[in-house]
Parts: C-alpha cells; structure tokens; sequence
C-alpha cells in the first residue's frame, strides 16, 4: 500500500514537472516571436536566480528590500492595531518568509490560534519559510500561483475570521499598470468586507539612483538577468550564447518603470529544442526581461478605490522612499 502511494506521489510530481516545462517552451516561444522579443520575469527565479536575488537584496545600491524590512519591524504593531477582529494572515509570493516575522508576531500578539497560508510556486521557499516562521503561527503552505492560492485559502476561511493579505516587496511594481488594476480587482472579488490588503510599493525617485539599484558595479543583477538564458539553455535544451549579450537597464520616464532588457552583442541563431522553435537575434536588438513600476504617494488611494478597497493607513521609509499600503475592502 506504502509503495502504491509512493509511486503515485512520484508520478503526480513528474506530470507536474512536464507541464511546468512545456508551459515554460510555450511562454518563451511566444515571448521571443514577438516584433520587441521578450521573456516573462517570473522565469528569473529558478534555484540560480532565487539565489542571486537574494544576493542583490544585501548590495548597498539596492535598498527597496531593506526599506521594506525597515517599515515592517517598526510599524508591525501599529499595522496590526489598524485591524479588527480575529484575522488570518495569506501572504502573496512568501518567499522564504523572512520579512513576515514581525507581522506575525503583532498579530499574534493578539489572538492564540492565528494562521498563515505562505503563497509561492516555489516548494523550496515555503519550506524555509515554514521553518524560519515555526512556532509564529498555524502555517498552511500553498504550492500555487497568487490567484490560485487565495482561492485555496478562501475555502478554508473560519467563521468570524477576516484575511489580511500581504502582497510586500513591491512586487504590484512587475505588472504593468493596466494588468496591476486588473489583478487588483480579481483579488478583491475572492476577499470580503473585512478583509484587508497590506501592499509594498516602490516610490519615483531618481532615474541614476534606481539605475544604480538594477545596474549595481560589481555586477550581480547582470548575473540574474543573464542566467534566464541560462536556465533556458539548461531546461530547453537551446543555444544562447550568453557572451554575446550584456545586461542592460533602462529607466522609461514617460511610464516610471525600470526596464531590464538583455543586449545583443553580435547576430545569433537560437534554437530552443523543447520549444520546437529557432529565431534569428540582430545584433544591437534586446530581449525585455522585466520591468518595475514605480508609484507616487498619490496614485496609490486611487488606484485602491478604482480597483474596489479603502485606503486606511500607509508608512512610508524616508531612506529609500516605500511605502506600505493598508487597504480594506469596500462593502
């Protein structure tokens, strides 16, 4: 019976490895076939990439990671205050849940029986995260995306209790405006009156400091940005060659955002294998690999009427100006 379940288990983690992998050929062949070619920035963050990241969150030039830290130690127990009734906590993209000890630990501070549903497609980063927050709270991890999770957390909602949602980091800065709108509502009609979303949003600030932040000297972000040929080279079976290319950061005024794109260095032919696909890359063309909205303070409590919350409170680092957001949803 052991070995029956064994080999089902396995079964179901390899299909789901098959699936992930052709979604993947699927996404960067339709990225790269576009006039502007592009690949989608959720592929940086492969065990290399994650790795990487993380690395580049400790580099002086980089201070948005350190300002989000910085509001959530000092104002856990004021964002807890601003709460009402017993609540669970679902958090968007948990990572390895390092920044989220302090909210735990003010809301917890106020309720016994406290839960925390992690969010991330990454198993390996909702297990650190159970470990790092053992003992903070009842911890349900969800191997899913954003949407799909909160769904999965819904259905588990106790009586008389209310979410707060984290969505920290500033990660609403990788979609583009209109499609951040977009999955703001989609995640106000999965939430109730009550419930309450704390947001990380990165604010404009200069154009040479944020290209500074994502062009850092010693080369570590064009390390990340670089290894999302790699990683297409390694499960794809394609032929980047990542010599011919540098990495490149771009801040667009007209729309806030940093872009990072990857710059050819000669002509190349690519061939993706398990993409079925080949392309031919120009030499001075790049390939747009992501892009970091940057918000004012003022745009923030439209964009939460628009898309169906309250503003309530936000704190902002004077540092490296960020903020967070605590919106409630409207009735």
């Amino acid at each position: 019976m052991l070995a029956s379940t064994s080999s089902r288990i396995e079964k179901t983690r390899i299909e789901k490895t098959r699936f992930e992998e052709s979604e993947f050929a699927s996404d960067v062949r339709a990225g790269l076939s576009k006039p502007h070619k592009e690949l989608h920035s959720k592929y940086l963050y492969d065990r290399i990439g994650s790795a990487l990241f993380e690395t580049i969150t400790f580099l002086p030039e980089y201070g948005l990671t350190r300002a989000d830290e910085r509001l959530l130690v000092a104002y856990a127990g004021d964002m807890a205050a601003a709460l009402d009734g017993p609540i669970d906590v679902l958090e968007l993209g948990s990572g390895s849940g390092r920044k989220t000890r302090g909210i735990l630990e003010a809301v917890g501070n106020n309720q016994r029986d406290l839960l925390y549903y992690p969010i991330d497609v990454s198993a390996e980063a909702l297990g650190r995260c159970s470990r790092e927050l053992h003992g903070l709270a009842g911890i349900i991890p969800l191997e899913e995306t954003y949407l799909a999770g909160v769904d999965k957390a819904v259905a588990r909602r106790r009586k008389g209790h209310s979410f707060l949602v984290l969505f920290l980091g500033s990660t609403i800065g990788n979609f583009e405006r209109r499609c951040a709108e977009g999955f703001l509502r989609d995640l106000r009609q999965r939430l109730q009156p009550g419930d309450a979303l704390l947001l990380g949003a990165d604010l404009v600030k200069s154009p040479e400091r944020l290209i500074l932040a994502y062009d850092d000297p010693t080369g570590v972000t064009a390390a990340f940005n670089l290894n999302l040929l790699g990683r297409v080279n390694r499960e794809l079976g394609a032929n980047f060659d990542l010599r011919a290319f540098r990495h490149q950061a771009i801040y667009n005024e007209s729309e806030r955002r940093i872009e990072m794109h990857l710059h050819a260095l000669a002509n190349q032919d690519v061939t993706i294998a398990a993409a079925d696909f080949s392309t031919h890359i120009r030499a001075g063309e790049t390939i747009w690999t992501e892009s970091s909205h940057k918000y004012s303070l003022q745009e923030l409590p439209v964009l939460a009427e628009r898309t169906g919350f309250t503003p309530r409170k936000h704190w902002v680092d004077q540092e490296w100006p960020f903020v967070e957001a605590l919106w409630t949803v409207q009735p």
